[in-house]
């Protein structure tokens, strides 16, 4: 057995150690960004890369491709806060300004169309291969999630509160589809990950309300 298929056995099943130890870096990542600690991203890639490896041994392509654009997204969002705290700054949390809440929402209703449309016709979103209706449901609702994770991610590097919204709206549609898809244990991930998702808006909404640039905007004339 070579290492990307070691792992061990509960009972009955044979459990993976990249994907163990890459969805508990996933899991890190959310308690590392409510602290807004750089090193959110760091263990964003190591992650990704591990579920990267996971999913290409369980033949899950369009998994892999997910993990493979968070990885990259990793890497951009550790260069934009690295810059933003240079010389002992905190990092300027701040939320969207209108015209970035449209781009998102355009890019969230016009990405999910176009992955949609591409993971149907490549088979890519395992929805594709189940008969109609229930797989173009599937497909949407996975397109849906892999933009939204996509946004979300970026929405991050630019330290924007929102990017905790836009995890909420895909959580939404995460927690539900495992569930009814019976896949349990992710079920339960995306639960998790939903709570600390809420927690982390609260925390940095809360932040930069007591921030001297939210001081400052309440001023201004």
């Amino acid at each position: 057995m070579n290492w990307a298929n070691a792992g061990f056995t509960v009972f009955g099943t044979h459990v993976l150690w990249t994907d163990l130890i890459g969805n508990i870096a996933a899991l890190s990542t959310v308690l590392l960004a409510m602290r807004k600690s750089i090193w959110t991203w760091p263990v964003q890639f190591t992650g990704s890369v591990l579920l990267f490896i996971a999913s290409i041994n369980a033949h899950i392509t369009g998994n892999a491709l997910k993990q493979a654009m968070f990885a990259g997204l990793a890497i951009y969002g550790w260069w934009a806060w690295r810059r933003g705290t240079q010389n002992g700054r905190q990092l300027p949390i701040r939320p969207a300004e209108p015209r970035e809440r449209l781009l998102l929402i355009g890019l969230m209703l016009l990405g999910t169309v176009v992955v949609g449309l591409l993971f149907f016709a490549t088979g890519l979103s395992w929805g594709a291969h189940e008969p109609l209706p229930k797989g173009a449901f599937l497909v949407a609702a996975d397109a849906y999630i892999f933009v939204g994770s996509a946004l979300a991610t970026w929405a991050q590097g630019r330290a924007l509160v929102d990017f905790w919204i836009v995890w909420v709206a895909v959580d939404l549609v995460g927690v539900p589809l495992a569930f009814s898809s019976g896949l349990v244990v992710s079920g339960a991930v995306y639960g998790v990950f939903f709570v600390l998702v809420l927690i982390g808006f609260v925390k940095w909404l809360r932040e930069y309300r007591s921030s001297p640039l939210a001081v400052a905007e309440a001023v201004a004339p």
